[in-house]
């Protein structure tokens, strides 16, 4: 098995900003921008409260990671809101639940634990991107009873803990703004539900003033 240990870095950003990527910055004239972004601390690397409420609220997110011949590999892991537990300001853990027997993200992080978390929240129209390493967790029943979601129809097999080394918020340009179907079902009940109360009230004052007529 090999753990591949992380390179110090001048920057959290460097996490992503290669020497390569900063030569492409500087071909195309971005570098200035990210180098006083860089010196301003513009990236984290610890989880602030409300990174933390925002993680805990999704119920989808997306989990990259690379096996040992440098190939990449995305999956979506999802659950109901409060499936991303965050345990402090540089750990994210959630059950992984049983699906296909592939085992090509757990296989990845055995040889390589670097991962990547994508979460994207159309609502709102935010997107978050977490870098650091994890690791599959397999003999600890506690800890994976701990964070199953209460009363989810899934059977968890084993747990990620991922340790955060970075983040960042996008903007939210060209993020379509979608809703849950959960969402809007619940917006339209009320919707609904108050056109009943209305029309209840203009048929009591129908009747009120035909009383009074007569």
């Amino acid at each position: 098995m090999t753990r591949l240990e992380s390179p110090p870095h001048a920057y959290p950003s460097d996490i992503a900003f290669t020497p390569t990527v900063k030569a492409l910055q500087s071909r195309h004239g971005s570098r200035d921008a990210y180098a006083r972004m860089e010196e301003e601390h513009g990236w984290q690397t610890r989880l602030t409260p409300d990174v933390a409420r925002f993680i805990e609220q999704q119920t989808s997110v997306f989990l990259a990671t690379v096996s040992s011949e440098g190939q990449p590999y995305i999956q979506h892991r999802g659950g109901p809101a409060g499936f991303l537990h965050v345990l402090d300001d540089h750990t994210i853990a959630f059950a992984d639940f049983a699906g296909n027997r592939q085992y090509v993200s757990a296989g990845n992080l055995a040889d390589n634990p670097k991962a990547h978390l994508f979460l994207l929240d159309y609502a709102h129209r935010r997107r978050i991107k977490i870098w650091g390493e994890a690791r599959m967790i397999d003999d600890d029943p506690a800890l994976l009873a701990k964070l199953m979601p209460e009363g989810y129809k899934a059977r968890g097999e084993r747990v990620l803990v991922m340790t955060v080394r970075a983040w960042d918020v996008n903007c939210p340009k060209h993020i379509p703004q979608r809703f849950d179907a959960a969402d809007v079902a619940a917006a339209l009940q009320e919707r609904d539900e108050r056109i009943q109360q209305l029309e209840a009230q203009v048929a009591e004052l129908k009747r009120n003033a035909v009383n009074t007529r007569a």
